[in-house]
């Protein structure tokens, strides 16, 4: 937990506690975080410090104040009991009172900035509470609901919307059955400001780390698509090439390591696909970059960039790395002995950002190439490349299929 507790002083004079975790930088959009039914617990808090890192200042009201305020719950069946004790309680137009007050809070802290709107993110109860504060509240001005229980009660609500909103709806959640979930889906998609999108194999909670349900690729897209709407609506908005090549600057030019992870998120990782090599956390990334990356690159390594696609939270980059092999390079040939070969490969990096910090690398690339380069693969009988495969990509009119025996059996085919 990074964050700290504020109160919130309601219209009448009451006032609730409410986790705040400020913006990576000291200060950026604002953002109210609905807790689902287990309360303002740890897994709501890391929700919180995690979209801080995304850029936002964030403020997560104790919504059961009024029954039982500050109120912890884990996952086990007896608090699951309370939970859902609680939540049978609660009454969500007091809900929505206690998110315009936090709203309100939000917005005078200078850690806040409030100029272009605030949004509303919200998990399980949260998640309907976040779609109602987007329909009656219209200082909302992105609101993102998850699995939110009992939406396709409310649709008659929906034309009220005038901020955008987004709502993630597990294929599999037994709280939003398939007619439920169709309603949703048909009322959003007739509203020009509002989207929903539904997660196939997954169930309630899919989003939520270390859950019984969490669905790690879903919930990675479902962030995607919520973090893509609110830097669309209410900012922070990132150089994300620049962000890009002052990272690669330091691993290629300058060569300098610590400078290198300063471009990075406080846990980072870096996966070269092909060959399992990189590192996962702060201290096994830097260990890798210091004894097995920056420092062994050969002299005359060389990046040609051929495409650069460049989204809300990452950029692909599609580009041809040369070089000659006259040292070991543990991460692209580990346990090679240098051979002299001069190699020429296409590569993918896909590259994630979280807020204005490097989050991974995804780097992709043929690894049959480049043994085929440096005479560790005969390619005869096999369907493998070597420097072609990196001449192709310059030039697309060289031939193609020149790997396939039965390519020229098709030549007089009808098509």
């Amino acid at each position: 937990m990074s964050g700290q507790y504020i109160e919130v002083k309601t219209a009448t004079g009451q006032s609730f506690a409410a986790y705040l975790a400020v913006a990576e930088g000291g200060k950026g959009p604002g953002i109210v975080l609905c807790q689902e039914i287990f309360g303002v617990n740890a897994a709501m808090r890391a929700k919180a410090d995690f979209l801080a890192e995304e850029g936002y200042t964030v403020l997560v009201p104790d919504l059961f104040w009024r029954t039982a305020p500050r109120i912890e719950l884990a996952y086990t069946e007896q608090d699951f009991a309370k939970a859902f004790e609680l939540y049978q309680a609660y009454d969500e137009n007091l809900g929505i009172d206690d998110i315009r007050d936090s709203l309100a809070t939000l917005s005078t802290l200078e850690s806040c900035d409030a100029s272009a709107g605030l949004g509303v993110v919200g998990y399980c109860l949260g998640g309907k509470l976040a779609y109602l504060a987007a329909c009656r509240l219209p200082e909302v001005a992105c609101a993102v609901g998850y699995y939110g229980v009992g939406i396709d009660h409310a649709l008659d609500e929906l034309h009220n919307l005038t901020g955008r909103l987004v709502l993630h709806i597990a294929e599999l959640d037994k709280f939003t059955p398939p007619e439920a979930r169709q309603a949703i889906l048909d009322a959003t998609a007739q509203h020009p400001r509002a989207q929903a999108y539904v997660y196939e194999g997954v169930d309630h909670a899919f989003a939520r780390p270390n859950s019984e349900h969490y669905h790690k690729p879903s919930a990675r897209f479902a962030h995607e698509r919520s973090v893509t709407a609110l830097h669309q609506t209410i900012g922070p908005v990132y150089d994300l090439v620049a962000l890009w090549e002052e990272h690669i600057r330091h691993e290629f030019d300058t060569r300098d390591v610590p400078a290198t992870m300063a471009t990075m998120v406080k846990e980072p990782y870096v996966n070269h696909i092909p060959t399992l090599t990189g590192g996962v956390g702060q201290r096994q990334l830097a260990r890798f970059y210091q004894h097995h990356f920056v420092h062994q690159n050969p002299k005359d390594m060389k990046i040609t960039s051929i495409s650069r696609t460049v989204g809300s939270t990452q950029v692909v980059d599609e580009f041809i790395m040369s070089f000659t092999h006259d040292s070991e390079i543990d991460w692209l040939l580990p346990g090679v002995a240098p051979t002299g070969k001069y190699v020429e490969i296409p590569m993918l990096g896909v590259i994630q950002f979280r807020g204005p910090k490097l989050c991974h690398e995804h780097i992709y690339w043929d690894q049959a190439s480049v043994l085929v380069q440096i005479g560790l693969l005969d390619p005869t009988g096999l369907p493998v490349a070597g420097v072609e495969t990196a001449q192709k990509l310059l030039d697309e009119e060289l031939p193609s299929n020149t790997l396939m025996p039965s390519w020229a059996s098709s030549e007089h085919k009808p098509v």
